[in-house]
């Protein structure tokens, strides 16, 4: 099946964590934490642990994301975890993953495998879908 919706950045913090030997990169890196608000199919909200390589003058660089979610798709409610990551060259989204974590599932969500993907619309709003299968 598939869930569409749109979110909303409702809070973003960098943390102050580095590697024990950090390396220089012409791409700093940093780490943070994110929260979203969900609507559409999927409602909601989700805590984010958000790492990031990213020329801010340019806004080119990577991400990676360990997503978790609570609400529901379809009006079926529970938790799970997924992963997104993707690169851009400033103002695109390349070499996307998205992936829902199996095992992760809690409530009518249990046993929830899949995938998914997001988009930046150009008018600052957020896109994402889910396309999942659940157990019968």
């Amino acid at each position: 099946m598939r869930a569409t919706g749109t979110f909303t950045v409702s809070g973003f913090a960098p943390a102050d964590l580095a590697p024990a030997r950090a390396v220089a990169t012409g791409t700093p890196a940093g780490v943070a934490t994110m929260q979203k608000r969900f609507e559409g199919e999927i409602t909601g909200h989700s805590a984010t642990l958000f790492t990031y390589a990213l020329d801010h003058a340019t806004n080119v660089g990577g991400y990676v994301a360990m997503e978790s979610f609570e609400g529901a798709l379809h009006g079926r409610t529970g938790t799970f975890n997924f992963t997104h990551s993707a690169t851009t060259s400033g103002d695109d989204r390349k070499d996307e993953s998205f992936v829902i974590i199996p095992s992760s599932g809690t409530g009518q969500l249990t046993g929830i495998t899949g995938t998914g993907g997001l988009t930046d619309e150009s008018d600052g709003s957020h896109s994402i879908w889910f396309d999942y299968d659940l157990p019968a």
